[in-house]
Protein backbone atom coordinates (compact mmCIF):
# COMPACT_ATOMS: atom_id res chain seq x y z
CA UNK A 1 0.00 0.00 0.00
CA UNK A 2 1.13 3.56 -0.72
CA UNK A 3 0.76 5.75 2.38
CA UNK A 4 1.29 9.51 2.40
CA UNK A 5 1.86 11.61 5.51
CA UNK A 6 1.34 15.34 5.12
CA UNK A 7 3.21 17.14 7.89
CA UNK A 8 6.21 15.26 9.26
CA UNK A 9 6.34 16.75 12.75
CA UNK A 10 6.06 14.77 15.96
CA UNK A 11 2.64 13.24 15.15
CA UNK A 12 3.28 12.68 11.44
CA UNK A 13 6.70 11.32 12.29
CA UNK A 14 5.24 8.97 14.88
CA UNK A 15 2.88 7.58 12.26
CA UNK A 16 5.79 7.06 9.88
CA UNK A 17 7.85 5.25 12.50
CA UNK A 18 4.92 3.16 13.73
CA UNK A 19 3.91 2.12 10.22
CA UNK A 20 7.47 1.19 9.33
CA UNK A 21 8.02 -0.78 12.53
CA UNK A 22 4.82 -2.81 12.10
CA UNK A 23 4.82 -3.41 8.35
CA UNK A 24 7.82 -3.29 6.05
CA UNK A 25 5.69 -3.74 2.93
CA UNK A 26 4.00 -0.34 2.92
CA UNK A 27 5.55 2.39 0.81
CA UNK A 28 5.66 5.48 3.00
CA UNK A 29 5.77 8.91 1.39
CA UNK A 30 5.75 12.31 3.06
CA UNK A 31 5.14 15.95 2.27
CA UNK A 32 6.74 18.55 4.52
CA UNK A 33 8.02 22.07 3.93
CA UNK A 34 11.27 21.25 5.73
CA UNK A 35 13.66 19.53 3.32
CA UNK A 36 16.07 18.60 6.13
CA UNK A 37 13.29 16.75 7.95
CA UNK A 38 12.47 14.78 4.81
CA UNK A 39 16.14 13.90 4.29
CA UNK A 40 16.48 12.79 7.91
CA UNK A 41 13.37 10.62 7.74
CA UNK A 42 14.52 9.03 4.50
CA UNK A 43 18.09 8.51 5.68
CA UNK A 44 16.79 6.75 8.80
CA UNK A 45 14.54 4.54 6.67
CA UNK A 46 11.17 5.78 7.92
CA UNK A 47 9.99 7.12 4.58
CA UNK A 48 10.73 6.01 1.04
CA UNK A 49 10.10 9.30 -0.70
CA UNK A 50 9.56 12.92 0.31
CA UNK A 51 8.49 16.16 -1.34
CA UNK A 52 8.36 19.73 -0.03
CA UNK A 53 5.38 20.41 -2.31
CA UNK A 54 3.13 17.77 -3.78
CA UNK A 55 4.26 16.54 -7.19
CA UNK A 56 3.58 12.81 -7.18
CA UNK A 57 2.74 11.81 -3.59
CA UNK A 58 -1.01 12.45 -3.37
CA UNK A 59 -1.60 11.02 -6.82
CA UNK A 60 -0.17 7.66 -5.67
CA UNK A 61 -1.41 7.44 -2.09
CA UNK A 62 -4.05 4.89 -1.09
CA UNK A 63 -4.06 6.37 2.43
CA UNK A 64 -3.29 10.01 3.27
CA UNK A 65 -2.68 10.99 6.89
CA UNK A 66 -2.85 14.72 7.60
CA UNK A 67 -0.82 15.86 10.59
CA UNK A 68 -1.42 19.59 10.14
CA UNK A 69 -3.11 22.38 12.07
CA UNK A 70 -6.88 22.45 11.32
CA UNK A 71 -6.93 25.61 9.21
CA UNK A 72 -3.76 24.65 7.35
CA UNK A 73 -5.23 21.24 6.57
CA UNK A 74 -8.45 22.73 5.24
CA UNK A 75 -6.58 25.03 2.87
CA UNK A 76 -4.29 22.21 1.76
CA UNK A 77 -7.19 19.92 0.88
CA UNK A 78 -8.96 22.77 -0.93
CA UNK A 79 -5.96 23.57 -3.12
CA UNK A 80 -5.20 19.91 -3.89
CA UNK A 81 -8.71 18.60 -4.51
CA UNK A 82 -7.82 17.24 -7.94
CA UNK A 83 -4.57 15.59 -6.82
CA UNK A 84 -5.97 12.81 -4.64
CA UNK A 85 -6.14 9.31 -6.01
CA UNK A 86 -9.65 8.05 -6.68
CA UNK A 87 -10.80 5.74 -3.91
CA UNK A 88 -8.16 6.94 -1.45
CA UNK A 89 -8.86 7.02 2.28
CA UNK A 90 -7.97 10.33 3.93
CA UNK A 91 -7.72 10.96 7.65
CA UNK A 92 -6.67 13.70 10.02
CA UNK A 93 -5.18 13.89 13.52
CA UNK A 94 -6.71 17.15 14.76
CA UNK A 95 -7.80 17.53 18.37
CA UNK A 96 -11.18 19.16 17.62
CA UNK A 97 -13.87 17.79 15.36
CA UNK A 98 -17.12 19.79 15.13
CA UNK A 99 -15.65 22.91 13.54
CA UNK A 100 -13.16 20.96 11.43
CA UNK A 101 -15.79 18.62 9.98
CA UNK A 102 -18.20 21.49 9.32
CA UNK A 103 -15.61 23.74 7.71
CA UNK A 104 -14.26 20.99 5.46
CA UNK A 105 -17.60 19.69 4.19
CA UNK A 106 -17.34 21.69 0.97
CA UNK A 107 -13.66 21.07 0.23
CA UNK A 108 -13.42 17.28 0.51
CA UNK A 109 -13.26 15.87 -3.03
CA UNK A 110 -15.88 13.35 -4.10
CA UNK A 111 -13.34 10.70 -5.14
CA UNK A 112 -12.00 10.11 -1.58
CA UNK A 113 -13.34 8.91 1.76
CA UNK A 114 -12.30 11.31 4.55
CA UNK A 115 -12.42 9.54 7.94
CA UNK A 116 -11.90 12.03 10.76
CA UNK A 117 -9.82 10.70 13.65
CA UNK A 118 -7.80 11.66 16.69
CA UNK A 119 -4.87 9.68 18.18
CA UNK A 120 -4.91 10.10 21.95
CA UNK A 121 -1.15 9.99 22.18
CA UNK A 122 1.71 12.32 21.54
CA UNK A 123 4.67 14.19 22.92
CA UNK A 124 4.99 17.68 24.35
CA UNK A 125 8.04 18.21 22.16
CA UNK A 126 7.84 19.34 18.54
CA UNK A 127 9.56 18.00 15.47
CA UNK A 128 10.27 14.72 13.73
CA UNK A 129 13.26 14.00 15.95
CA UNK A 130 10.90 13.59 18.93
CA UNK A 131 8.56 11.19 17.12
CA UNK A 132 8.32 7.86 18.94
CA UNK A 133 6.31 4.87 17.71
CA UNK A 134 6.01 3.51 21.24
CA UNK A 135 3.49 6.20 22.25
CA UNK A 136 0.86 4.46 20.10
CA UNK A 137 1.26 1.19 21.99
CA UNK A 138 -1.79 0.76 24.20
CA UNK A 139 -3.14 4.22 23.38
CA UNK A 140 -6.70 5.26 22.53
CA UNK A 141 -7.89 6.40 19.11
CA UNK A 142 -11.19 8.17 18.45
CA UNK A 143 -12.96 8.12 15.08
CA UNK A 144 -15.79 10.55 14.37
CA UNK A 145 -17.54 9.16 11.27
CA UNK A 146 -19.73 11.18 8.94
CA UNK A 147 -22.59 10.16 6.65
CA UNK A 148 -20.18 10.20 3.72
CA UNK A 149 -17.97 7.45 5.11
CA UNK A 150 -18.14 3.89 3.79
CA UNK A 151 -18.40 1.24 6.48
CA UNK A 152 -15.88 -1.03 4.79
CA UNK A 153 -13.32 1.79 4.84
CA UNK A 154 -13.94 2.48 8.52
CA UNK A 155 -13.53 -1.23 9.30
CA UNK A 156 -10.28 -1.32 7.34
CA UNK A 157 -8.98 1.80 9.08
CA UNK A 158 -9.80 0.43 12.54
CA UNK A 159 -7.86 -2.72 11.71
CA UNK A 160 -4.97 -0.61 10.40
CA UNK A 161 -4.86 1.35 13.67
CA UNK A 162 -4.92 -1.78 15.82
CA UNK A 163 -1.87 -3.05 13.94
CA UNK A 164 -0.06 0.17 14.88
CA UNK A 165 -0.53 -0.67 18.56
CA UNK A 166 -3.67 1.27 19.52
CA UNK A 167 -5.50 -0.57 22.29
CA UNK A 168 -8.97 0.89 21.82
CA UNK A 169 -10.54 2.50 18.77
CA UNK A 170 -13.71 4.33 19.78
CA UNK A 171 -16.43 5.48 17.40
CA UNK A 172 -18.39 8.54 18.48
CA UNK A 173 -20.02 11.70 17.17
CA UNK A 174 -18.09 14.94 16.85
CA UNK A 175 -19.85 16.72 19.72
CA UNK A 176 -19.20 13.89 22.18
CA UNK A 177 -15.57 13.82 21.09
CA UNK A 178 -15.16 17.54 21.66
CA UNK A 179 -16.91 17.47 25.03
CA UNK A 180 -14.77 14.61 26.32
CA UNK A 181 -11.55 16.06 24.92
CA UNK A 182 -12.33 19.37 26.62
CA UNK A 183 -12.12 17.53 29.94
CA UNK A 184 -9.45 14.87 29.39
CA UNK A 185 -7.01 16.87 27.24
CA UNK A 186 -7.68 20.58 26.91
CA UNK A 187 -8.50 21.22 30.57
CA UNK A 188 -5.44 19.28 31.70
CA UNK A 189 -3.24 21.41 29.46
CA UNK A 190 -4.88 24.59 30.74
CA UNK A 191 -4.27 23.49 34.35
CA UNK A 192 -0.62 22.68 33.63
CA UNK A 193 -0.10 26.12 32.07
CA UNK A 194 -1.82 27.91 34.95
CA UNK A 195 0.13 25.90 37.53
CA UNK A 196 3.57 26.61 36.15
CA UNK A 197 2.74 30.26 35.38
CA UNK A 198 1.53 30.80 38.97
CA UNK A 199 5.01 30.11 40.31
CA UNK A 200 6.78 32.91 42.16
CA UNK A 201 9.63 33.57 39.75
CA UNK A 202 11.88 34.85 42.54
CA UNK A 203 12.10 31.32 43.94
CA UNK A 204 14.61 28.69 42.90
CA UNK A 205 11.76 26.26 42.23
CA UNK A 206 14.00 23.63 40.68
CA UNK A 207 15.49 22.90 44.12
CA UNK A 208 12.13 21.96 45.59
CA UNK A 209 10.26 19.99 42.92
CA UNK A 210 9.45 16.29 43.00
CA UNK A 211 7.71 13.87 40.70
CA UNK A 212 4.28 15.38 41.32
CA UNK A 213 5.34 18.80 40.00
CA UNK A 214 7.24 17.26 37.09
CA UNK A 215 4.27 15.10 36.12
CA UNK A 216 1.68 17.87 36.42
CA UNK A 217 3.69 20.41 34.42
CA UNK A 218 5.12 18.12 31.72
CA UNK A 219 2.44 19.14 29.22
CA UNK A 220 2.89 22.85 29.96
CA UNK A 221 5.49 22.81 27.18
CA UNK A 222 2.87 24.06 24.72
CA UNK A 223 2.85 24.63 20.99
CA UNK A 224 1.81 28.27 21.12
CA UNK A 225 0.52 28.26 17.53
CA UNK A 226 -1.59 25.10 17.72
CA UNK A 227 -3.23 25.22 21.15
CA UNK A 228 -4.98 28.60 20.86
CA UNK A 229 -6.63 27.29 17.69
CA UNK A 230 -7.76 24.13 19.49
CA UNK A 231 -9.03 26.04 22.52
CA UNK A 232 -10.97 28.58 20.49
CA UNK A 233 -12.55 25.90 18.30
CA UNK A 234 -13.88 24.12 21.39
CA UNK A 235 -14.38 27.00 23.80
CA UNK A 236 -17.97 26.20 24.78
CA UNK A 237 -17.09 22.77 26.16
CA UNK A 238 -13.71 23.90 27.49
CA UNK A 239 -15.13 26.85 29.44
CA UNK A 240 -17.77 24.57 30.97
CA UNK A 241 -15.09 22.23 32.27
CA UNK A 242 -12.88 25.07 33.46
CA UNK A 243 -15.82 26.33 35.51
CA UNK A 244 -16.44 22.84 36.94
CA UNK A 245 -12.76 22.62 37.86
CA UNK A 246 -12.90 26.05 39.50
CA UNK A 247 -15.91 24.93 41.54
CA UNK A 248 -14.12 21.77 42.72
CA UNK A 249 -10.97 23.73 43.60
CA UNK A 250 -13.05 26.36 45.41
CA UNK A 251 -14.68 23.63 47.49
CA UNK A 252 -11.27 22.34 48.54
CA UNK A 253 -10.02 25.88 49.20
CA UNK A 254 -12.97 26.59 51.48
CA UNK A 255 -12.37 23.38 53.45
CA UNK A 256 -8.73 24.39 53.97
CA UNK A 257 -9.68 27.91 55.06
CA UNK A 258 -12.22 26.53 57.52
CA UNK A 259 -9.88 23.87 58.92
CA UNK A 260 -12.54 21.38 57.90
CA UNK A 261 -10.58 18.13 58.01
CA UNK A 262 -13.74 16.05 57.65
CA UNK A 263 -14.67 17.79 54.38
CA UNK A 264 -11.16 17.33 53.04
CA UNK A 265 -11.25 13.64 53.93
CA UNK A 266 -14.49 13.28 51.96
CA UNK A 267 -12.99 15.07 48.96
CA UNK A 268 -9.85 12.91 49.03
CA UNK A 269 -11.83 9.69 49.45
CA UNK A 270 -13.94 10.58 46.44
CA UNK A 271 -10.91 11.45 44.31
CA UNK A 272 -9.18 8.21 45.33
CA UNK A 273 -12.25 6.12 44.51
CA UNK A 274 -12.64 7.80 41.13
CA UNK A 275 -8.97 7.28 40.28
CA UNK A 276 -9.08 3.61 41.25
CA UNK A 277 -12.24 3.10 39.20
CA UNK A 278 -10.63 4.80 36.21
CA UNK A 279 -7.55 2.62 36.50
CA UNK A 280 -9.62 -0.55 36.78
CA UNK A 281 -11.69 0.46 33.75
CA UNK A 282 -8.53 1.13 31.78
CA UNK A 283 -7.36 -2.41 32.45
CA UNK A 284 -10.75 -3.95 31.73
CA UNK A 285 -12.05 -2.08 28.69
CA UNK A 286 -10.71 -3.16 25.30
Amino acid sequence: MNIAIVGLGVIGGTFAKAIRSHNEDHRIMAIDTNLETLKLAQDEGFIDHGETVNKTVLQQADLVIFALYPEVMKEYVRTHQNDFKAGAIITDTTGVKRTVIASMADVIPEQVDFIFGHPMAGREKRGFEYADASVFEGANYVITPTDRNKQENIDWFKDFLSHLGFKRVTMTDANTHDEMIAHTSQLTHAIAVALINSDDRSHETIRFIGDSYRDLTRIANMNEKLWPELFMNNKDHLITYIERFEEALRELKTAIQDDDAHKMEQIFKESTARRVKLQESDLRVK
